[in-house]
């Protein structure tokens, strides 16, 4: 289950975690174990909305 502050939205939940893996994380999975989730419980929502994580990049596109 994702943190209460992470939007629903899956546009806005895109947004917010690039934004986070932008100005504070290195890649997803340490801003997965920083809040406590599961990678999945971000990839899945993105995936159903056709985003993919790069790790190249850092960010869902």
């Amino acid at each position: 289950m994702l943190p209460s502050d992470f939007p629903s939205d899956p546009f806005m939940l895109m947004s917010f975690v690039n934004m986070k893996l932008r100005d504070e994380f290195p890649s997803l999975d340490e801003l997965c174990a920083y809040y406590g989730v599961e990678r999945a419980e971000i990839e899945v929502p993105l995936w159903g909305a056709g985003f993919e994580y790069s790790a190249e990049n850092n960010k869902f596109w």
